[in-house]
């Protein structure tokens, strides 16, 4: 107790000295408190984004691998195009036998069809290859007779060659079975290119009936062929002209990305792809099993760390040589780019501040030291020991640090929580244009689904309009509880309590090691000190 009393009485008898410690300590805690409820606000963010994003792994071609088997044994690219025909497609079982892992939480797949269809013009090029062809004939001419009067009878044989040229389309069996290309999905969360803004809606809207006869065509498509939202387009098996289906269009999108730009080609990629969903796709397969269909799969991976594991499991599974697996995990990694940024930034700032406020400390516990050699000489030869003394001084010091912390974590709170709240703000309005675009994309207006739809009426308390209230509830339906790979921010609007408890202890933490550092001073000086050299040079 005589400890605590003693450095209480050191603390107010030396007050302007003991000021300045506690503005340092202050300062220090302030900054700290600032950049540490940065961090754990980018860090909750950063959390957020990766919890409601999920780690999608896909099964795709490995280009490089096939390039160098199909060239290596297929000079021509003719050849090439033969031996590619003969690599088999990833079947639903052995999707099923990849998903059963334990680094996938679950899976989906979609399914790619070519099909023709009646009364409307596709938008496509292809390789054509020409031969040409020679046959010789041989035939027997006679001389004399009525043919040749005057001369004698005999005949001569007389050669004739014919050459003919014909053209053969060399052609992709995997992809050009048909004119054009169903893809299937099985739900709007499997719709990848439109959540990503790909592909956007122009007219009507992608149908939230999967197991419907509909179907989205592309802008070019409808242009060519001259349809619209309502028109029916009627596909015809490619293998077997008898067997025909029926589709409503219920939507026409655009198609968005770099390669939609391409000058050297009339149409985009996407120009005779047409979406639709698995059910009305099996309706088609179960008509001729002869038809093929490109399956396309999508692994849930649990987190970041499994995707490499999980790619060599899927290896050992028995995937071909051609195939590889790729995942979304740069594309992720890349959205939290700028608030892992800020995250980096404030921590570097807590560190530089530690350093520079721990160097201040320990100068100017030196110098408290060098003015009270004095005292620690006669404390020492009273009998005090080193260990007491030195105690002393650090419980000075803690007593400053604690009042000093309570007053920089005040003041780092009221700081902190506009700059935190303000860095929310910012994520909370791109997660919202975000998600309002994705439903853009999909027909849906300027619906955001982050947000409830309320009541729809005016100042004057009548419903602005029956139909848009019950379009806008049935896009909420539609989307209610989807995950679209954007963080659902805007669940959390506000921050009340930046600096929290682990932010206080995370202070408690630095202000004693501060104050242990800046007290070895201290200790090694009254350990180094002689008491009775020190009354004597005072003497």
């Amino acid at each position: 107790m005589y400890i605590f009393k003693n450095a209480w009485k050191n603390i107010t008898r030396n007050k302007g000295r003991n000021i300045l410690i506690g503005i340092i300590v202050v300062v220090i805690a302030a900054a700290s408190s600032i950049t540490l409820a940065i961090r754990e606000s980018a860090n909750d963010i950063v959390n957020a984004y990766r919890d409601k994003n999920k780690i999608e792994a896909t099964i795709g071609m490995d280009r490089n691998s096939l390039m160098q088997n199909l060239k290596k044994d297929n000079s021509s690219q003719e050849g090439m195009i033969n031996a590619f025909n003969k690599i088999e497609g990833v079947t639903e079982e052995e999707i099923s036998k990849y998903g059963e892992s334990e680094y996938v939480s679950e899976y989906y797949y979609t399914y790619d069809l070519s099909v023709d269809a009646k009364d409307i013009k596709e938008a496509t090029d292809s390789l054509v290859k020409e031969t040409t062809e020679t046959k010789t004939t041989t035939e027997k001419r006679t001389f004399g007779g009525s043919d040749f009067p005057g001369f004698p009878g005999g005949g001569e044989q007389f050669k004739r060659s014919t050459t003919t040229k014909k053209t053969e389309k060399i052609f992709n069996e995997k992809a050009q079975d048909g004119a054009f290309t169903l893809i299937g999905y099985s739900s709007y969360e499997n719709m990848s290119k439109f959540i990503s803004g790909d592909y956007t809606i122009t007219e009507g809207k992608v149908s939230s009936d999967f197991e419907s006869d509909s179907v989205v065509i592309s802008e070019e498509l409808a242009t060519l062929n001259e349809l619209k939202v309502g028109d029916t387009i009627t596909f015809v098996d490619p293998k077997n002209s008898k067997n025909t289906y029926t589709a409503t269009i219920t939507g026409i999108y655009k198609e968005n990305t770099k390669s939609s730009s391409n000058m050297a080609s009339m149409f985009t990629n996407s120009a005779n792809e047409i979406i639709t969903n698995i059910t009305f796709i099996k309706k088609i397969l179960a008509g001729n099993e002869e038809l093929k269909v490109t399956i396309t799969p999508t692994f849930i991976i649990k987190n970041v760390e499994l995707v490499e594991k999980f790619s060599a499991e899927v290896k050992e599974k028995g995937l071909s040589e051609y195939y590889k697996i790729t995942s979304n995990v740069d594309e992720i990694e890349s959205a939290t780019e700028s608030v892992d940024n800020i995250k980096v930034f404030a921590t570097t700032f807590l560190i530089i501040t530690l350093i520079i406020g721990g160097v201040v400390l320990v100068v100017i516990n030196m110098i408290n030291i060098r003015e009270r050699r004095y005292e620690i000489g006669v404390l020492r030869t009273v009998g005090m020991k080193k260990s007491k003394l030195s105690f002393q001084f650090m419980t000075e010091l803690l007593i400053i640090a604690f009042v000093s912390l309570i007053i920089g974590a005040g003041i780092g709170a009221c700081l902190s929580v506009p700059v935190s709240n303000k860095l929310l703000a910012n994520e909370i309005s791109n997660a919202s244009n975000k998600y309002e675009d994705i439903g853009k994309n999909f027909g849906k207006g300027s619906f955001n689904p982050m947000e409830k739809p309320g009541n729809l009426e005016d100042d004057t308390g009548n419903d602005n309009s029956s139909n848009e209230k019950n379009e806008t509830k049935e896009n909420a339906k539609d989307f209610k509880e989807l995950n679209f790979g954007v963080a659902k921010v805007s669940e959390v609007d506000s921050i009340d309590a930046i600096v929290d408890f682990k932010v206080l202890a995370e202070l408690l933490i630095i202000g004693v090691l501060l104050t242990i550092l800046s007290s070895l001073a201290s200790l090694i000086a009254i350990a180094r000190f002689s008491p009775l050299k020190i009354l004597k040079e005072r003497g």
